[in-house]
């Protein structure tokens, strides 16, 4: 693997946008981006072919005031008085403000901004923001064009990482990756800024000789540093595979026919990467121990989204922070995000009562039936009544999968992963019997008397055996005892609305 001389186009779009805006003579431009520098480098880029050396080019920031690159002067203004200086200079050419986005609603930055607005217009003078978030006030609607600058594309992150390893292996590091692994590396990647970039490969590397697929567990916990500034992002990281999965024959089917959607060749042959799945069913038979699977299964980081937290109002307005999540997510993608027992936050009420959740149930429809990024949603919910329609309609969803109570073959596969998962011998037990004996549970309490069993054993200073199990067995009664005729009504109400996740009679 070889860096190559020169770095990629990047960022097609976001480069196109902001030269289109500049073309168009719009006087006051706010670009959107978390990468200052490599923005503010852009515009060098733009202006310097522009105005061929003829033009102004100052900054603004808060601590230095404003300042001109070129001659290396500086004078420390107010923000204020930053704008009504540019006013006064007649030469053609960028004048950049960095930290306005959090002062636009102040009455005398707004009519400054008004000002330069009608005072550049048609003159070859720009007045360029840049912010990481502009909520623009009604004031400066019309007088501001909103531009994003997006986070580095894989195109870019691939040629930051090949060019990272090629100086490492100048100095005699081995790289000791497969491209498989290679690959992994790049999506870890997605969404960091290009310096956050080399930051985690410097603290991924620092003093190795050699390089292998340890270096992915690194960079996972940067992956879950990115999702904790966050906040209502949580980054799951589980070793949970298909192969824990007890059952469900039909959705995992369904899901190692579509592993290879998210890849390049995919994409060649016109195949576009999986919307969504919906998995409905009974608590404690899978849903959430199948999310995670999904994530192995394809190799892509896990996301959950608590909408708890979207609406408990702690990260800003529900709607705010319900958006922020949004392009949080697809500036990471390709990723899989987890919305959990998502009935608790867009349901029929939600949707019909003019509220906040509704405009979240809105816009999470919106944003399902038109997105674009390689997001793809894992949905799991318990009270599927409470789903509105326009959920379960397809165009949302690939597919709406129904997990009930584990069949016979289920249960006895569900005892093997648990009781090999302890390392106890399978031999010592009848796993037909352990079935039988165990009809009607689901998989969490199947799980919890192993638990239960080995506390016993552990307590006597003894393996465990069968009869510790049955002895748990007896003393349990199921959920499905319990809440029969809650189980009783969603499987009727499943019936005719979803996908059996299991083969009929395990076969």
């Amino acid at each position: 693997m070889t860096a190559t001389n020169q770095a990629p186009t990047i960022r097609q779009a976001s480069i196109k946008a902001i030269k289109d805006v500049l073309s168009g003579g719009y006087p006051v431009v706010a670009i959107e981006t978390w990468e200052e520098e490599s923005s503010l480098s852009t515009l060098t880029g733009f202006f310097n072919s522009a105005f061929k050396g003829n033009g102004s080019f100052y900054v603004w920031d808060l601590q230095n005031g404003l300042c001109e690159p070129s001659s290396g002067t500086s004078e420390p203004l107010s923000a204020v008085e930053a704008l009504e200086k540019i006013q006064s200079l007649d030469k053609p050419g960028f004048y950049i403000f960095k930290d306005l986005a959090e002062i636009l609603s102040d009455n005398e930055i707004q009519r400054r901004i008004k000002n330069v607005y009608s005072a550049f217009r048609g003159r070859n003078k720009f007045l360029i923001l840049l912010g990481a978030k502009f909520t623009l006030p009604l004031e400066l609607n019309k007088d501001i064009t909103l531009v994003d600058y997006k986070l580095p594309e894989i195109n870019e992150i691939k040629y930051l990482v090949d060019d990272y390893f090629a100086a490492l292996k100048k100095r005699g590091v081995e790289i000791n990756l497969n491209e498989d692994e290679i690959d992994q590396v790049y999506t870890s990647l997605k969404g960091f800024t290009s310096a956050e970039i080399r930051f985690s490969l410097n603290k991924a590397c620092i003093g190795l000789k050699s390089l292998d697929n340890k270096i992915l567990d690194k960079l996972h916990d940067e992956k879950e540093q990115l999702a904790r500034k966050d906040g209502v992002l949580e980054y799951v990281r589980g070793s949970e595979t298909i192969e824990d999965v007890g059952g469900l024959e039909n959705l995992k089917e369904w899901l190692v026919k579509r592993r290879k959607l998210f890849t390049p060749e995919a994409a060649a042959a016109g195949l576009r990467p999986p919307r969504g799945l919906l998995m409905m069913g009974i608590s404690g038979c899978g849903k959430s121990l199948s999310v995670k699977a999904i994530s192995a299964l394809w190799n892509l980081p896990l996301f959950r989204l608590d909408m708890n937290k979207v609406y408990s109002g702690a990260y800003g307005t529900p709607e705010g922070t319900f958006f922020r999540a949004i392009k949080n997510i697809e500036a990471v993608a390709p990723a899989i995000l987890w919305i959990d027992e998502i009935e608790g936050g867009i349901s029929s009420s939600t949707a019909k009562d003019g509220s906040t959740g509704s405009h979240i149930f809105s816009a999470f429809l919106t944003w399902m039936q038109e997105k674009s990024s390689d997001v793809f949603v894992a949905a799991t919910a318990n009270r599927i009544d409470l789903l509105p329609a326009e959920i379960i309609r397809k165009g949302r969803f690939d597919q709406v999968f129904f997990i009930d109570l584990p069949n016979d073959s289920e249960r006895e596969h569900i005892f093997k992963v648990h009781l090999q998962k302890r390392k106890n011998d399978l031999s010592k037990f009848d796993l037909p019997l352990l079935s039988v004996a165990t009809e009607f549970w689901n998989g969490a309490e199947i799980e919890s008397a192993v638990e239960a069993a080995m506390i016993e054993a552990f307590s006597r200073n003894e393996e465990m055996n069968q009869d510790d199990l049955y002895t748990i067995i007896r003393n349990t009664v199921p959920l499905s005892r319990t809440m029969a005729e809650q189980i009783k009504f969603i499987k009727n109400w499943a019936s005719e609305r979803a996908v059996s996740a299991s083969l009929k009679d395990g076969k």
